[in-house]
């Protein structure tokens, strides 16, 4: 538990992470559902590819302390961002891998229970490889920010043989001040997919 999020439950507000212009952030209520698709036990060890500002990484961390988290990100400034976010809320359980998937997969410390892949430029690539490293009943959990993207994650899970595969595109309003009006603006309209690998 840090001292900064001294909560049992995650949802921890967008603003308190330190942030790079350009640099997307997933909200918190994608937050909140992502890890609610990942559905990790105590001490489970979570990949997160594509990590960008680790939100969701430090979420995971706080709530499994006995687990490991690694988050990836291939741009040596993002990652240096996350390793100061995870100071921000003095987590020892995360470790930041500067690299590119799915090549620097093979040297990642640990088999995963559960992996997050957050986009990337060869998305497909990374999904097969990373199908590899996941153990029978392992969670593979995708975002999709596009049309293009959500195809190639329908037909690379229907090439792995993901099971018991669950797809949303959550619709998501937040209350803004925009000039002298209150007006609702939608939050990160993305598809989440996820299943499990069956052996």
């Amino acid at each position: 538990m840090s001292s900064l999020w001294p909560y049992a439950t995650p949802g921890i507000p967008d603003a308190w992470f330190d942030q790079l212009p350009g640099i997307p952030l997933s909200s918190r209520e994608i937050r909140l559902l992502l890890l609610s698709y990942l559905r990790l036990k105590p001490t489970d060890v979570l990949w997160d590819i594509g990590a960008g500002t680790g939100t969701l990484a430090i979420e995971a961390a706080l709530l499994c302390p006995q687990g490991q988290v690694v988050a990836v990100e291939r741009d040596e400034d993002v990652a240096d961002l996350i390793r100061r976010n995870c100071d921000r809320f003095q987590l020892a359980n995360v470790q930041v891998v500067q690299g590119s998937a799915p090549d620097c997969l093979a040297a990642l410390p640990q088999q995963p229970h559960c992996i997050l892949v957050e986009g990337g430029r060869a998305l497909r690539d990374i999904l097969v490889a990373a199908w590899q490293y996941l153990p029978g009943e392992g969670r593979l959990v995708v975002t999709a920010a596009n049309l293009e993207s959500l195809y190639t994650v329908s037909e690379t899970f229907a090439q792995l043989r993901v099971r018991n595969i669950e797809v949303i595109q959550p619709a998501i309003n937040r209350l803004e001040v925009k000039g002298s009006h209150q007006v609702f603006s939608a939050v990160d309209p993305i598809f989440i997919l996820s299943g499990e690998k069956v052996t």
